[in-house]
C-alpha cells in the first residue's frame, strides 16, 4: 500500500503542477469506464468466463508534434475472472477471483486525423488486494487470498476519439505477459471502454 500511496501522489503532484504550468505543455485529465477482464490459460481451470468491474483514475498527455504524443496516466483497476465449478446433483459452485491493481501505463499516441488516435505502449500493473467471493445454494462468501503475484508487465493499446471541447471515448485491450500465479500459464486479459474529460 505504501508503494501505491507513493505512485499516486507522486504522478497526481506531477500533473497537477504540469496542468498549472503554461509552459509545460501538458494537458491533464481524469477518465474511468468498465472492465471485462478475464485470464487467459492453459491449465485445469477449465473455461474461466470475465468479471466487470469498473476503472477511473488520471491522465496526462505531452503532445510532442503535430500527431503524435506521450501520454501517462494511473488508474484504479478492478480485474479478476468467473468459475463455475459443477458439484453433484446438478448443483454447482460460483467463484469470483477478484484481483485489483493500480495500473501505470505509458503510451506512444498517435492521431490519425483530428480528434482521433492509437495508442500503445508497457502498462504496469501492482496488485492492491484479492479475494474470492463464493456462492453455491449452501453457501455463500468471500475469502482473502494471497495467490496473485504483487507485479503484472502487461501490453496494452486501443483508440480514442477526443472531442473539441476535451470530452473523449475510448477503449483498449490488454494483455499481461507476467505470469499472475508463479510458474503457472495463466495472463491478464482486460478490455475496457470508457470516457473521460481533459481540462
Amino acid at each position: 500500500m505504501k508503494k501505491t500511496f507513493l505512485i499516486l501522489t507522486t504522478f497526481l503532484g506531477i500533473a497537477v503542477a504540469s496542468a498549472q504550468s503554461d509552459k509545460s505543455g501538458f494537458d491533464f485529465g481524469v477518465r474511468g469506464g468498465v472492465n471485462f477482464a478475464n485470464i487467459t490459460t492453459n491449465d485445469d481451470l477449465g473455461s474461466p468466463e470475465s468479471r466487470t468491474n469498473f476503472y477511473a483514475g488520471l491522465v496526462a498527455e505531452l503532445p510532442l508534434q503535430e500527431r503524435f504524443s506521450l501520454q501517462g496516466e494511473v488508474f484504479y483497476s478492478g480485474q479478476g475472472f468467473e468459475r463455475n465449478i459443477p458439484l453433484v446433483a446438478n448443483e454447482k459452485i460460483a467463484y469470483t477471483n477478484k484481483a485489483d491493481y493500480i495500473q501505470v501505463p505509458l503510451l506512444a499516441k498517435f492521431y490519425i486525423v483530428e480528434g482521433l488516435s492509437i495508442a500503445a505502449g508497457p502498462q504496469f500493473g501492482f496488485k492492491v488486494s484479492e479475494k474470492v467471493a463464493y456462492d453455491s445454494s449452501a453457501v455463500v462468501g468471500s475469502i482473502e487470498t494471497d495467490k496473485i503475484q504483487t507485479f503484472d508487465f502487461q501490453g496494452t493499446g486501443g483508440l480514442e476519439y477526443k472531442f473539441d471541447n476535451g470530452l473523449f471515448i475510448q477503449g483498449r485491450y490488454t494483455y499481461g505477459f507476467s505470469d499472475l500465479v508463479k510458474n503457472n500459464d495463466i495472463h491478464t486479459s482486460v478490455f475496457s471502454a470508457g470516457l473521460g474529460y481533459m481540462f
